[in-house]
C-alpha cells in the first residue's frame, strides 16, 4: 500500500507539474489594424499620455524632437525589434533555467511467482542532470550576449526612424524653398513676356524675343509645378517616417530645422571617434562576435560529459531495492570536434563581419564629411554670385530712377536675382541634406536615445 500510495503522489506531481500558463490574447488582426491606420493622429489620445510620460510635456507646436518620439509611438518597425529584445530576454532567463528531472514508472508483472508471493514488481527512476564545466554559466552568456545585440538593433531602429524623419523634413523644407524662388522667378518671366509683348504689338520689339520669353516662362512654370510635387512627395515622406497618414498633418506646420554649421577639424576628428565606439551598429556587431565566442566557449566545456544521477526504487515481489545509476558519455567517437568547428568558424565570421561593419562606418563618415565639405563650398560660390547680382540689381534700380535705364533693363535684373535666389536655394537645400548624411554617418545619439529604444507603447491605436 506505501508504494501505491508513493505512486499516486508521484503522478499527481507530475499531472499538477504540466499545468500550463495561458499566453496572453492576440493582438488587432491585420485587417482591424488596416481599418485603424487612417484614424492615426497627432490628437490621439493614447499618443498624448504617451508624450506627456516619455517628453515631459503635450507639444504646443511640433518640433523634431516631438515628431520624433510620435514616430517612436507609431512606427512599426521599433514594435518588431522591441519584440525581438523581449524574446532574447525571454531565452536568455530560459538559459538560467536549471533543467527539470525526469521520472520513469516501469511496473512488472511475473506470471511464475511462488504462491503466496506478490507477483508485481514495478519500480521508479529518477534522472537528475548534473552538468559539468560551468556549462549553465556558459549557456547564459550567450544568451546574455544576444540580448546585448538584440537591444542594439533597437537603439539601431530607434537612430533610423529618426533620421529618416531628419530628411523628410529636410526634403519638405528645400522643397518649400525652392518652390517660392522658382514662382518668383516665373512672375518675373512673365512680366517679362507682357512687356516684350507690348513691344511688338506697338511696333518697336522683335517676334523672336517674346518667343524665347514665353519658353522662358513655360520652364519656369514646370520647375515650379516640379518644385510644389517634390513638396508633397516630402510631406508623404514625412508621414510615413512618422507612420501616420498623410492627411493628419493637415494644418500642421513642419520644423525648420536649424542651418548647419561646419564641424572643425578636431571637433569632428573627435566626432568620428566617438562614433567609431558608440555606434549601434558597430556595438551589434560586437555583441554577436561576444555571443559566438561565448558559443565557442560553450562547445568546448562539453567535451566533458555531463553525468545523470539516476535513484530508483523496486518493490520486488514484496521486498524493497534501492538503486543509485551513474550515466554519462563516453567520447570514444569523437569529443565535440565537429561542433566547435562549427563554432569557430561561425566566431570567425563574426569577427570579419565586425570588420567590414567598422569599414563601412569609416568609409561612410569619409564619404559624408567630403559631400559636406564639397556641398558647402558650393553654397558659398551660390552665396557670392548672389550677392553680385543682388548689387547690380540695385544699380539698376538706381539707373531706372535716374531715367537711365528701361523697364525691361529693371525687370531682367529682378530676374537674374531671381534665378540667383533659386540657384543658392538649391546649394543650401544640398547643404542640408549633406548635414544630415554627416549626421546619420557619425550616429553621435541623440539625448535620451536609450530611453527612446527602451519605452512601449501600452496601447498601439
Amino acid at each position: 500500500m506505501k508504494f501505491r500510495d508513493a505512486i499516486f503522489s508521484l503522478v499527481a506531481l507530475g499531472l499538477g507539474a504540466c499545468a500550463t500558463t495561458r499566453p496572453p490574447p492576440p493582438g488587432d488582426s491585420p485587417e482591424t489594424l488596416v481599418a485603424k491606420f487612417p484614424a492615426r493622429s497627432l490628437q490621439d489620445a493614447g499618443l498624448q499620455a504617451f508624450l506627456v510620460e516619455n517628453l515631459g510635456r503635450t507639444p504646443e507646436t511640433w518640433d523634431t524632437e516631438a515628431l520624433s518620439w510620435v514616430a517612436f509611438y507609431y512606427h512599426p518597425s521599433l514594435g518588431i525589434a522591441r519584440a525581438q529584445w523581449a524574446a532574447s530576454h525571454a531565452a536568455e532567463r530560459t538559459m538560467g533555467e536549471r533543467p527539470n528531472p525526469t521520472i520513469t514508472l516501469t511496473p512488472g508483472f511475473n506470471p511464475a511467482h511462488d504462491a503466496g508471493v506478490s507477483p508485481w514488481f514495478p519500480s521508479i527512476n529518477l534522472d537528475f542532470l548534473l552538468p559539468t564545466s560551468d556549462k549553465r554559466a556558459r549557456q547564459q552568456d550567450v544568451a546574455r550576449a544576444e540580448t546585448e545585440a538584440a537591444r542594439f538593433a533597437v537603439l539601431a531602429g530607434v537612430w533610423q526612424v529618426r533620421i529618416a524623419l531628419g530628411a523628410a523634413l529636410t526634403d519638405a523644407e528645400n522643397a518649400d524653398r525652392r518652390l517660392a524662388a522658382l514662382r518668383s522667378q516665373a512672375e518675373l518671366q512673365r512680366s517679362v513676356l507682357a512687356l516684350l509683348e507690348q513691344r511688338v504689338a506697338a511696333g518697336s520689339g522683335v517676334a523672336a524675343d517674346v518667343a524665347v520669353a514665353r519658353l522662358a516662362v513655360l520652364r519656369a512654370e514646370a520647375a515650379a509645378a516640379d518644385a510644389a510635387s517634390q513638396g508633397l512627395a516630402a510631406l508623404t515622406r514625412t508621414a510615413v517616417a512618422i507612420g501616420l497618414p498623410v492627411a493628419a498633418l493637415n494644418g500642421i506646420s513642419l520644423p525648420v530645422a536649424p542651418p548647419s554649421a561646419p564641424l572643425a577639424a578636431e571637433a569632428l576628428a573627435a566626432a568620428r571617434q566617438q562614433s567609431l565606439q558608440s555606434r549601434s551598429d558597430v556595438l551589434a556587431a560586437l555583441a554577436k562576435l561576444r555571443a559566438t565566442e561565448a558559443g565557442l566557449a560553450l562547445e568546448t566545456a562539453k567535451q566533458q560529459p555531463d553525468f545523470h544521477l539516476g535513484p530508483g526504487y523496486q518493490w520486488d515481489q514484496g521486498a524493497s531495492k534501492w538503486s543509485v545509476a551513474l550515466t554519462f558519455e563516453l567520447p570514444i567517437f569523437h569529443r565535440n570536434e565537429g561542433l566547435i568547428g562549427e563554432a569557430v568558424a561561425r566566431r570567425d565570421e563574426a569577427a570579419a563581419q565586425l570588420i567590414v561593419v567598422q569599414a563601412q562606418a569609416v568609409a561612410g563618415i569619409e564619404t559624408a564629411v567630403t559631400a559636406r565639405a564639397s556641398a558647402a563650398t558650393l553654397s558659398d560660390h551660390a552665396r557670392r554670385v548672389h550677392a553680385e547680382i543682388e548689387k547690380q540689381n540695385a544699380l539698376v534700380a538706381q539707373r531706372f530712377a535716374l531715367g537711365a535705364a528701361d523697364r525691361l533693363e529693371v525687370l531682367t535684373a529682378r530676374l537674374d536675382l531671381a534665378i540667383a535666389a533659386a540657384a543658392l536655394a538649391e546649394a543650401e537645400a544640398a547643404v542640408g541634406v549633406a548635414a544630415g548624411q554627416l549626421e546619420d554617418a557619425l550616429q553621435i545619439p541623440f539625448p535620451r536615445l536609450a530611453d527612446a529604444a527602451r519605452v512601449r507603447p501600452t496601447r498601439m491605436p
